[in-house]
């Protein structure tokens, strides 16, 4: 084929999440292209940040030219008249060598800074390659019809692009990002705004209270009265009092609107019989259309008596029922505990809050022991000690470092403790003989009996006496001094997204900064999660939000794939700096004879960072439920949330950012990071086993799934995530690299020579250097202001590394069982041994990562109080550094970083502090 011209082919498809420039949240782009002297361009396409083209171009190639690269400029069109008519989005740089020979798959290209001060984001969405006019001619030919008589082909149409969305080109990125919904807020469901984040929904609220005179049925003149009430297809009995004619039921039932279908409520009294069919002991109806309608604060609707009447031509119905009948919303005190006709009438499958046990640290500091009787009198012991607290605590210490009748050891155990204090501390002094464990003595202490503290002063330390079983005599003694500590928060969430910081004993608790409130709307477009019966897909969902101790479930929506919730809760907030957890699941409980060995299984989670929100403003967002399965992240549906952060004082909140994260405890007395990551898999343990044995139960599984008890758990996917979040933040340093060769080079000729001058008047007045660092800094934070998210940060599949799973057998990796069960016993313990150590290793990356994370958030508005306060201190420091000689500062600075330790406060500095609770990544990792 020498001598056929070739040809690079750009087709431009289009763009995603593009950065606004239009000053009003969006912008109007295009593109430039610029290939070895020839330029082109597309349309521009109008506020939208996700613009499409779906565009085609051909640039001639040299054979003289191998090399070179093809760039794309996607610009902002201005129409404001200032002379500047565009501002820049991005480009894209493809290296000629790497274009392949023939069209491959479209792909997503990450958009690149031009210069340091650019402000960047989004991909464009290209597909590239080289052809020659004969190898275009061969690829259309076999589309040609080769009957003759049939009608030629539009040429003209084939030219014409096909329409492409950008979700067309991988994964539908469009559908996993957050979206901002408007719902109907306006309608306070509550005069005192208890529910003015949801949306209003009615219900026919109908109490039942009593009946009184009913006829007898039974042969010893009594009764099993019920009552039976039917709306439209929706029908519920109450529950049945046995042997009276006076009953009393006491229960509301609650009619969705969208049920009610006819104009009459039907109420009819029936006896239970076992034996043969229920007895008809008379009823009435409701007109409907003269029902009262009911808001809070209003006092509750007085019951009426009603006379019971019979069917016709049946004789005469006997007795009367006390009724009291409504419409109201779910803002009706009555509400919560009333039947609901969308739970499908289970009782247990209602709203519910549910709190955590109250978590300690016990503290066992194993001292000495003295006059040991072991079985072998011609050597020394080796003793050391296990202790036991509940049924999965067990630890053990070092081998005493004294050989002797009296070992020492003066080691810390530690264990968490729920209250109320049932287990008992269980200590066991053993030796190893041979291949055999020797008791030598033990000792039971009730939890009961243990001193509490709350600070670091000690507890007195007592001597046990040691029992044996077998032997009455005497076993020796061992020297204890056990606490409970209250000064430590116990941790039972990953510290990258804890909702709750505080100390164990209430009397350190900090006042509360503000309220969270939170509304859960609906889901949209949920996957069918099982199959009933008659082999339909089906999916009962309920949502379960945890902040702090507090933990809340919604109501089941049976057989629903867009339930509807509409349920508003509240905490208060003492951190800001901590993470609102929401988690969709499907209910499986509903048949009793397979409750007990079904898992509810999870449909999605959502984390939410505080801190990243504005207070007192409604935040009304749809949020992708993803979830990771072995063919990848897989979309279940969305979930509608209302979220808002209110603060009675701003300086508060503010004030909080230089606090110590943790209480004082953690740094007077700290606990190594093994310690902290065994008693966090303790507490999760307990506080799922507490929750089981709530009624109704919240399911052990799910409590593991929100708390993420497989964070620790070795992944490719998320290591691969972590090393790309380094890369990220490196990619300042290598701007930084860049833009200084930019200078170097000249590519910017006025650039270069403000830097010159700006050079040459930092040397002649160093003074300088830092007010204008400082300045620098506060200017680039006051101009990203308008570049700040307006949604809170979401699970990202894309920096989950999800979008793209090159190889499925990573996935198997990370759902496979623990321990495996793909191997022998020998490749077992070592492949368990590698996830193990890459699994902390993944887990140093991500904190490296984290703290380059926290060092972008400082000027970009992520947390809006954390930046304000920023670029508040480095206009301060500006001032104040340019009034301050440049040498009496390098003074007052060193001789502070050299202190005397002497002078230096255990507890962390200010900076620390405020460094500690700045937002990053963590949160939006899958």
């Amino acid at each position: 084929m020498a001598g056929v011209p070739r040809k690079l082919v750009v087709e431009v498809l289009a763009a995603k999440a593009l950065m606004p420039k239009d000053g009003e949240g969006s912008s109007n782009a295009y593109c430039v292209l610029d290939y070895d002297g020839q330029r082109k361009r597309t349309k521009v396409k109008t506020k939208d940040l996700d613009p499409t083209w779906n565009e085609k171009f051909e640039f001639l190639m040299s054979d003289l030219v191998t090399g070179g690269d093809l760039e794309v400029n996607v610009h902002n069109e201005r129409n404001s008249g200032t002379g500047r008519r565009s501002s820049f989005l991005g480009r894209v740089v493809i290296p000629i060598s790497s274009v392949p020979p023939k069209p491959e798959a479209a792909r997503w290209y990450p958009l690149q800074k031009r210069g340091l001060f650019s402000h960047i984001k989004g991909d464009l969405g290209l597909k590239v390659y080289t052809s020659s006019d004969q190898l275009m001619k061969e690829t259309k030919m076999p589309s040609e019809p080769k009957d003759p008589k049939g009608p030629k082909p539009d040429m003209k149409a084939d030219k014409q692009p096909m329409p492409m969305r950008p979700n067309m080109l991988t994964v539908p990125e469009a559908d996993f990002t957050v979206k901002e919904t408007n719902p109907d807020l306006g309608k306070a469901v509550d005069y005192n705004h208890h529910y003015d984040l949801v949306e209003h929904m009615t219900y026919l609220f109908i109490r039942i209270v009593k009946a009184r005179g009913l006829a007898a049925k039974d042969a010893d003149g009594s009764s099993d009265p019920y009552v039976r009430l039917t709306v439209g297809h929706v029908k519920a009995e109450t529950k049945i009092v046995k042997r009276s004619l006076d009953p009393e039921w006491n229960q509301v039932f609650a009619v969705g609107e969208d049920k009610v279908q006819g104009g009459t409520l039907e109420l009819t009294v029936w006896d239970a019989d076992k034996i043969s069919k229920d007895d008809f002991l008379g009823g009435f109806m409701f007109d409907l259309s003269e029902v009262p309608k009911r808001k809070p604060p209003e006092s509750p609707l007085a019951p009426q008596w009603y006379k019971l009447e019979a069917k016709s031509g049946k004789g005469r119905a006997q007795g009367e029922i006390m009724v009291a009948v409504w419409w109201g919303t779910q803002a009706d005190e009555a509400f919560p505990e009333a039947w609901h006709s969308d739970t499908g009438g289970h009782a247990h499958f209602r709203s519910k809050v549910y709190l955590s046990p109250k978590l300690w640290y016990l503290r066992v500091n194993v001292i000495e022991a003295q006059d040991l009787n072991a079985r072998d009198k011609a050597r020394l012991p080796e003793p050391y000690v296990k202790a036991r607290v509940g049924p999965y605590q067990v630890v053990r210490s070092r081998i005493a470092t004294v050989r002797s009748a009296s070992p020492f050891w003066n080691e810390d155990l530690m264990f968490v403790a729920a209250e109320p204090f049932d287990d008992v501390l269980h200590l066991l002094l053993e030796e190893r003989v041979g291949n055999k464990e020797e008791v030598l003595g033990e000792v039971r202490i009730p939890l009961s009996t243990v001193e509490r503290r709350i600070d670091g002063r000690p507890v007195p330390s007592r001597w046990y006496v040691l029992d044996k079983s077998g032997n009455q005599g005497f076993s020796g003694r061992i020297h204890l001094r056990v606490s409970l500590d209250g000064g430590y928060h116990v941790m039972d969430e990953s510290p990258n997204y804890t909702s709750c910081n505080r100390p164990t004993a209430k009397q350190l608790w900090r006042p509360s900064l503000g309220v969270l409130e939170l509304g859960i709307h609906s889901a949209n477009n949920l996957l069918p999660m099982k199959s009933t019966k008659d082999k339909r897909g089906s999916t009962d969902a309920y949502c379960i939000a945890k902040y702090g101790p507090k933990w809340v479930r919604t109501r089941t929506i049976f057989e629903s794939f867009s339930p509807r919730w509409n349920e508003q809760y509240t905490w208060e907030v003492f951190d800001p700096c901590t993470v609102l957890t929401v988690g969709l699941f499907d209910n499986r409980q509903a048949n009793p004879e397979i409750a007990a060995t079904t898992k509810d299984l999870p449909i999605g989670k959502i984390r939410i960072r505080l801190s990243t929100l504005e207070s007192d403003r409604v935040y009304t967002n749809a949020y992708p439920l993803l979830i990771v399965t072995p063919q990848g992240i897989k979309k279940m549906g969305e979930l509608e949330l209302a979220v808002r952060l209110s603060s009675a004082s701003a300086l508060n909140l503010m004030h909080a950012y230089l606090q110590p994260p943790l209480p004082r405890m953690h740094y007077f007395y700290p606990l190594d990071h093994k310690q902290i990551e065994s008693l966090r898999v303790a507490a999760m343990n307990i506080v799922a086993l507490r929750l089981m044995r709530s009624e109704p139960a919240m399911r052990q599984e799910v409590v593991q799934f929100m708390l993420d008890t497989d964070a620790e758990r070795w992944s490719m996917r998320r290591s691969k995530a972590n090393y790309y979040r380094i890369m990220a933040v490196l990619n300042g340093v290598m701007a930084i690299m860049n833009w200084f060769a930019d200078i170097c080079s000249w590519k910017s000729p006025v650039t270069t020579v403000l830097v010159h001058v700006l050079f040459f008047i930092l040397v002649w007045y160093p003074e300088l250097l830092l007010p204008t660092l400082f300045l620098y800094m506060f200017l680039i934070g006051a101009w990203n202001y308008r570049f700040r998210s307006r949604a809170p940060p979401f699970m990202d599949a894309k920096l989950s590394q999800g979008e793209h799973i090159g190889d499925l057998d990573e996935l198997e990796e990370e759902f496979n069982v623990v321990p495996a069960n793909r191997a022998q016993e020998v490749f077992k313990y070592r492949y368990e041994r590698l996830r193990g150590v890459a699994g902390r290793i993944q887990n140093a990356l991500g904190d490296l990562a984290t703290m380059g994370e926290r060092v972008q958030s400082l000027l970009s508005w992520r947390d809006p109080r954390a930046t304000a306060i920023f670029i508040g201190f480095c206009l301060l420091a500006a001032i104040t550094l340019y009034v301050t000689p440049f040498k009496v500062v390098a003074i007052l600075l060193g001789l502070y970083a050299l202190r005397h330790p002497q002078f230096r406060d255990p507890l962390p500095a200010v900076p620390f502090n405020f460094f500690s609770r700045l937002p990053s990544q963590s949160d939006r990792i899958l």
